[in-house]
């Protein structure tokens, strides 16, 4: 097995961190943990960075292709454009989201962006280890 073809089950692995920093995250910000809070998001941030990364390596260093071809692949299918759609709006929210707070000190409008943020990054995090799961694990 070659570093290229252990790319799928690592980047599923960031997306699972990042899933579990995200919803510890939000958790931490509705009990008024302010500083737990913030290291989950960065911890999030750097996982999804780190995915995002080695998504793109993967894919452009591998030319296999893979089709879900299961009993579920109405399901499949739909899971994956919503992901793949909201994988590609994620991105500017959790910049902005991230620039308000970290580099502005907007917390106001931090909070605003952030309502939005919250859900369509949980769920392209989600969504994307079910994706594996069901692509590669199924």
């Amino acid at each position: 097995m070659t570093l290229v073809d252990a790319l799928p089950t690592v980047n599923a692995s960031l997306n699972a961190v990042s899933a579990c920093a995200i919803l510890t995250g939000y958790w931490a910000i509705r009990t008024k943990r302010t500083r737990l809070h913030w290291q989950c998001m960065s911890v999030a941030f750097v996982a999804s960075a780190f995915f995002l990364a080695g998504y793109l390596t993967y894919h452009a260093l591998s030319s296999v292709l893979h089709h879900y071809a299961g009993p579920w692949r109405p399901f499949y299918l739909g899971m994956l454009a919503s992901h793949s759609l909201l994988a590609v709006v994620a991105l500017p929210l959790v910049l902005r989201t991230i620039w308000l707070s970290a580099v502005r000190r907007q917390y106001a409008a931090h909070r605003r962006i952030a309502v939005w943020t919250f859900p369509v990054w949980a769920y392209v995090s989600v969504t994307g280890v079910l994706v594996y799961w069901m692509l590669y694990r199924l």
